[in-house]
């Protein structure tokens, strides 16, 4: 019968390569497809009453069996010790019978009726296998597998975050947001030409910085002393003392004193510190001709990196306020700079598509370009492990390896331009998007959220950046900013928490 179907398909094949060779060679394009496909579907239909067919017999196979299955205890023993006869022609192989010596007639029918039974089921079910395709069996538990895994894996996945604070008071969208270790503040960058601390305890401004005579596109804490560093549109970077109180005042039961100090209090609580006069100012001959976009420290503290329009990034002295070296190779304006948290290292972002990775831990510094991404990087930061994250507006983050800049190690493909991200210490990627959405994933690209958006609760406009929190502060892990001008801090329970 398996020969008989083999020739059957065969004759249909050729059959079908017949036919096709028959349609003129001038018939329109559209026809033949139409020709050829109503071919191809009459093979289906055959082939697919062929397996209807096979089914049945299987099923009747399979009843058969069933309604013998008291006389099954007795026969299995008589195989144990049986001889083998001749198979049924539709079995193709030998059956073992029992010997009719010490049975009755009734047995001997039995068991021959079960042989056969058996046999045909097996014979059939072989058909219907090679019918349908061995491989389907195996794609079907390879899918069944895959899918287990998916699903297990959003099981896995439950993530809880909510807004728990919200900052607001800049006039204009903010560029950037930073947070600072050990200490319940952020600091925020803004396109009104200031620069803002906050406590975030008390969703207040504690300090303005109006230094800047252009837009404020970038702020950075040093960890280890209270200075800030912002790069602005008019040119230049400063660092400011950014020395505040932000405790706040605890309430406690009310007396005559209180009710009649109370309006002082209100004042003050409303009035905001000012700083106009930076300690150190980064301009003049050998700096930047163009707007600074963003500005950073690097791990010691004693020199910073700033980057600009002007296609360059520049090293500079902080004591000094000198510049060091000038940093060339992009072929299109800047768009971020980041230093490494414990080594000379620094990643430069540009418009012309690349990254570079420059090394100042010899005297004469070594740059790699990372090539990868097919429009404007917007970010690109260290991550644990010696890795590096990457941005683009081409909607894609990519993880790479500082030891090979040929390839990404994973490639997160996104609906929206991406901009200044972040990394957490754990290894969760925060993507900040042009179309209000914040999204976090894992350095192997696996997605771990989506923040939560809705009328009541996150960005209205653009998230320009998000920033860590090293250590959860007033149970805020992570904060955003947008040009909606508000700042959000985030509350978010991973997994392993939960």
């Amino acid at each position: 019968m398996k020969a008989t179907a083999t020739k059957a398909r065969a004759a249909r094949l050729t059959s079908l390569t017949e036919d096709m060779a028959n349609i003129p060679e001038d018939a329109p394009y559209r026809t033949r497809l139409h020709y050829l496909f109503s071919q191809i579907e009459k093979e289906f239909e055959q082939l697919y009453l062929e397996n209807l067919n096979l089914q049945e017999k299987l099923e009747n196979a399979t009843s058969n069996k069933e309604s013998l299955t008291s006389h099954e205890p007795r026969e299995r023993e008589r195989f144990a010790a049986g001889t083998v006869i001749p198979a049924l022609a539709t079995g193709g192989s030998s059956v073992t019978a029992a010997t009719p010596s010490t049975s009755t007639q009734a047995d001997e029918v039995g068991a021959s009726f079960l042989a056969a039974a058996s046999s045909t089921h097996k014979s059939l079910k072989a058909k219907l296998s090679s019918a349908t395709g061995g491989s389907k069996v195996k794609a079907s538990n390879k899918i069944k597998a895959q899918t287990s895994r998916i699903v297990s894996s959003f099981k896995a996945q439950t993530v809880v975050s909510s807004v728990v604070r919200e900052f607001g008071g800049h006039k204009d969208g903010i560029w950037q947001v930073a947070a600072k270790a050990g200490q319940p503040i952020i600091g925020t960058a803004s396109a009104d030409h200031t620069a803002c601390i906050w406590g975030i305890e008390s969703a207040r401004c504690l300090l303005q910085y109006q230094g800047h005579a252009g837009s404020v596109n970038s702020i950075k804490f040093n960890q280890n002393r209270d200075l800030v560093l912002t790069g602005s549109g008019d040119g230049t970077a400063h660092i400011w003392q950014a020395a505040v109180n932000w405790e706040v005042p605890k309430k406690g039961h009310s007396s005559e004193e209180e009710l009649d100090d109370s309006d002082e209090q209100v004042e003050d609580r409303d009035r905001v510190d000012t700083l106009r006069t930076p300690l150190c100012e980064f301009t003049g001959p050998g700096g930047h001709l163009s707007v600074v976009v963003a500005a950073d420290w690097l791990s010691s503290m004693d020199q910073i990196i700033t980057g600009s329009w002007d296609r360059t990034a520049i090293l500079w002295d902080v004591e000094t306020s000198q510049p060091l070296q000038p940093l060339t190779g992009h072929d299109h304006e800047l768009t971020h700079v980041s230093a490494h948290p414990t080594q000379r290292l620094v990643v430069t972002a540009s418009r012309d598509t690349t990254f570079r990775l420059w090394d100042f831990r010899d005297p004469i510094p070594a740059v790699s370009v990372f090539q990868g991404h097919t429009e404007t990087v917007t970010s690109s930061v260290f991550a644990r492990d010696d890795k590096v994250v990457s941005g683009s507006d081409d909607r894609t983050v990519k993880v790479w390896e500082l030891r090979n800049m040929r390839s990404a190690l994973a490639t997160i493909r996104t609906d929206s331009s991406v901009n200044r991200l972040a990394v957490s210490t754990g290894g969760i990627i925060a993507i900040p998007h042009d179309n209000r959405q914040i999204r976090l994933f894992d350095l192997n690209g696996q997605r771990v959220a989506r923040l939560p958006r809705t009328s009541r609760q996150g960005h209205r406009r653009m998230v320009s950046s998000v920033v860590w929190a090293e250590e959860p502060l007033l149970n805020c892990d992570l904060f955003s900013c947008g040009f909606d001008r508000r700042v959000f801090g985030w509350s978010i329970v991973l997994p392993k928490d939960n």
